[in-house]
C-alpha cells in the first residue's frame, strides 16, 4: 500500500501540516505525541474517517477503525450490531454472525451478545467496538487508543490479534498512551509534535523474520479466510508438533532451515493465534497460498 497520508492542513489544537506518510503493507506504525499534537486528527484522515482541507489521501484499502470512545447508543444489540457491520462489509450473514460470535467470545464478551448497545459498561463496548473492526479481516487497520477501557484478559487478546493481521499482511496504526504496548513489534515510528510528523525509526528487531509480514515474499495481503482450501504459514523455529496445533497442519521443509504448515483456510486463523501465542512464540516469515 503506498501513498496514504499525503500533506494534510486541519484546524485542532495544532494544523497538521507537511505531512507525507507512506505505509508499506504488513507493517505496524506507532504513532506517538503528547495530547493535543493531533494524534488522533491524524488516525482518523488515515482511516478516511475525515477529510484533509489542502492535499490528498491515495491508495487507501479497505479499511476498519477504532476510536477512543464508542458511540455505543445505537439501536442494535451488540451482536446484532457486529452482524449488521460484517453486512456492510460484504459478508454474507451465517458468515458475519460466526465471526460475530468468534471475536465476542474471544474477548470474553459473549454474555453480552444479546445486550443492548446502550446497556453495556464502557469496557464491554470498547470490546465490541474492537471485534467490528477485526469481523472482516481489514487490509487497513486504524486503533486510537482502541486499549483504553479493556480490561487485562482483552488488551492481552488486542495484541495477539494485531499480530496476527500483520502476519496476514494488514497494515496496522496505532495510538496507544501506554509505550510498552507492542514495544518491539513495530516496524515504524512516528511522533507528532507541534503539528508535524517526525520518523523515530522502526524498532530493535533481533533478525529479519521478526518482523511479521513486512516486505516478505509470497506474504498473503488478503484475508486468509476466502484465499481457497488452504495456506501455507512459513515459521522459523524448532520443527513444531503438527499434532498440537489447531487444524493439524501438514508440516514441511522450508528454506533457510524454516518449516512450512499448511492448513485449511478455515484454522488458519487459530494456526497463526497458537503460533504466535507460544512461548517462545514460532517467527512467521509469511503467509501464502499454495
Amino acid at each position: 500500500m503506498r501513498g496514504v497520508g499525503r500533506r494534510y492542513g486541519i484546524g485542532g489544537p495544532w494544523i497538521l501540516r507537511g505531512i507525507d506518510l507512506d505505509l508499506r503493507t504488513g507493517t505496524l506504525v506507532r504513532i506517538a505525541g503528547t495530547n493535543g499534537t493531533g494524534k488522533s486528527t491524524l488516525l482518523r484522515l488515515v482511516a478516511g474517517i475525515d477529510a484533509p482541507s489542502e492535499g490528498r489521501v491515495a491508495g487507501r484499502p479497505r479499511t476498519a477503525y477504532v476510536p477512543e470512545r464508542f458511540p455505543a447508543a445505537l439501536p442494535f444489540t451488540a451482536a446484532g450490531y457486529l452482524v449488521h457491520l460484517g453486512r456492510v462489509h460484504g459478508l454474507p450473514g451465517r458468515t458475519a454472525k460466526e465471526r460475530a460470535e468468534r471475536w465476542l467470545e474471544r474477548f470474553g464478551a459473549a454474555e453480552h451478545a444479546n445486550t443492548p448497545l446502550a446497556e453495556l459498561s464502557k469496557g464491554t463496548s470498547q470490546k465490541v467496538a474492537v471485534a467490528q473492526a477485526l469481523l472482516a479481516a481489514p487490509e487497513l487497520l486504524v486503533l486510537d487508543e482502541a486499549w483504553t477501557g479493556l480490561d487485562t484478559d482483552a488488551r492481552a487478546e488486542l495484541d495477539g490479534a494485531v499480530k496476527e493481521r500483520v502476519a496476514a499482511g494488514t497494515t496496522v496504526v496505532f495510538v496507544d498512551h501506554d509505550p510498552k504496548r507492542l514495544a518491539g513489534s513495530e516496524d515504524e515510528r512516528y511522533a507528532l509534535c507541534e503539528g508535524s510528523l517526525k520518523p523515530l525509526g522502526a524498532a530493535s528487531h533481533p533478525s529479519p523474520p521478526e518482523r511479521l509480514g513486512a516486505d516478505l515474499p509470497g506474504a498473503f495481503p488478503t484475508p486468509l479466510e476466502v484465499v481457497g482450501d488452504l495456506v501455507h504459514i512459513d515459521v522459523v523455529g524448532p520443527a513444531p508438533s503438527p499434532a498440537d496445533l489447531p487444524g493439524a497442519p501438514a508440516l514441511g521443509p522450508g528454506p533457510d532451515g524454516s518449516h512450512v504448515l499448511t492448513v485449511a483456510a478455515a484454522h488458519s486463523d487459530d494456526l497463526l493465534r497458537a503460533l504466535l501465542a507460544a512461548r517462545p512464540p514460532w517467527h512467521i516469515r509469511g503467509v501464502r497460498r499454495p
